[in-house]
């Protein structure tokens, strides 16, 4: 009897694990605009405004980014990620040049991305979001389109 209920009880919680409520909790999941004030862009100069949308996508996040640059042309870009360590295609024309994205899984509220262009890796951001869930911090340090160092703490509050 006890194996039937050990058998039961994890194929419930692999079921809930699984499904789109799960999903839904996941932290990373909702609306975020970008906290200009808390906020580093280095060399600078920031976006003007940028919002950025995660749904779950199965079992991973699909993120769409909105948004003035600096100079107050229009931002947008997205991606899909599984957490995998595999390379996804961006679309759109992200700030970095970058085309692909890769993102590794630390905790339910951390991971690592790096963005590439071509087998070149542009730079790696570390993203966490907070025990509450009302802010993501990513820490973005790589090279510019341009050949330039950069290192951005970028701040994003949940809508």
């Amino acid at each position: 009897m006890n194996r039937v209920l050990k058998f039961v009880a994890i194929a419930l919680f692999a079921a809930v694990v699984s499904s789109p409520l799960f999903a839904q909790s996941n932290p990373l999941v909702g609306t975020w605009k970008l906290n200009a004030a808390k906020s580093k862009f280095e060399p600078g100069p920031a976006p003007q405004r940028l919002t950025r949308v995660v749904v779950a996508d199965g079992d991973g996040v699909k993120y769409d980014f909105t948004g003035v640059d600096a100079s107050g042309k229009p931002i947008a870009y997205g991606f899909s990620v599984k957490f995998d360590g595999k390379d996804n295609p961006i679309s759109g024309t992200i700030p970095s040049g970058a085309d692909t994205i890769s993102a590794k899984r630390m905790d339910a509220s951390h991971y690592e991305a790096t963005l590439k262009k071509g087998d070149k890796v542009l730079g790696v951001s570390k993203v966490s979001v907070s025990k509450d869930g009302k802010t993501t911090t990513v820490d973005a340090k790589g090279t510019s389109a341009g050949g330039v160092k950069t290192h951005d703490v970028q701040v994003y509050d949940k809508q």
